[in-house]
């Protein structure tokens, strides 16, 4: 039973950490696009970015961002694959990377299709995508969700699962705190929605999958590295970013 407690501590702290790293690769790779655009200055925010300045190119790099997230979920896919990586708490971290980037991508394309000033919806917009052809895109993310649940779904049931997912539940007050201040429905929806539908894809999937190895017991795993990783991420958030770093 102490492990198991022990294992869905470290689940809620990975999970906040790899939330909060996805959206700031996010961010970032949403300000570094613009800030090698002349007449573009970006600012990096720990819950947002700002930019002055314009160019065409602008709406086409608010996609960067998305797109980079779920690139860094598909590396972190391959590195879990086969044993190369022993540490259960890394493991562990990289499965909750995967799971932030796939989940926290696919619904911005949904939200794009059918919101003009949504993120992706202004890259769509720049490429002057038809409403038909918005629609596609959403159906084409929703249809993803069930491949790419099973697939991170393969590498969650190696641990214990419903400890492991209630923990990402039990992290969201956790994730709000890296981002605040700034309008509730701003922090609080981007994490609700990225663990409910990640989650509901997972277990939507997960009892088809037969042939993975699982754990009987609970893992031992690391309580100390990821506190300390969450507590430095949550000083560099509110302590560097919040007062904005200027890309120009």
């Amino acid at each position: 039973m102490r492990e198991s407690r022990r294992l869905a501590v470290a689940s809620a702290l990975l999970y906040t950490l790899a939330f909060n790293l996805t959206f700031f690769i996010q961010e970032l790779f949403l300000v570094v696009p613009k800030a090698l655009t002349p007449g573009l200055r970006p600012t990096l925010f720990h819950n947002n970015h700002l930019w002055q300045g314009q160019h065409p190119l602008a709406s086409l790099f608010q996609g960067t961002g998305a797109l980079a997230i779920f690139i860094s979920a598909i590396v972190c896919m391959l590195l879990l694959r086969g044993r190369r990586i022993r540490s259960t708490t890394v493991r562990l971290f990289l499965v909750w990377m995967a799971f932030s980037g796939f989940f926290q991508a696919l619904p911005q394309v949904v939200f794009g299709a059918f919101i003009p000033g949504n993120d992706v919806g202004m890259a769509m917009n720049y490429l002057q995508m038809s409403s038909a052809a918005k629609i596609v895109a959403a159906c084409i993310a929703v249809a993803a969700l069930i491949p790419i649940g099973w697939c991170v779904a393969r590498e969650m049931l190696r641990f214990m699962p419903l400890r492991v997912s209630l923990a990402a539940l039990a992290a969201i007050p956790l994730i709000v705190a890296f981002r605040v201040p700034r309008e509730l429905l701003e922090v609080l929806l981007p994490p609700v929605v990225a663990t409910i539908v990640g989650l509901a894809a997972i277990y939507a999937t997960a009892w088809r999958i037969k042939d993975v190895d699982r754990i009987s017991d609970p893992p031992s795993v690391s309580l100390a590295y990821p506190l300390f990783a969450n507590v430095a991420l949550l000083l560099v958030f509110q302590l560097v970013l919040r007062p904005g770093i200027q890309f120009y």
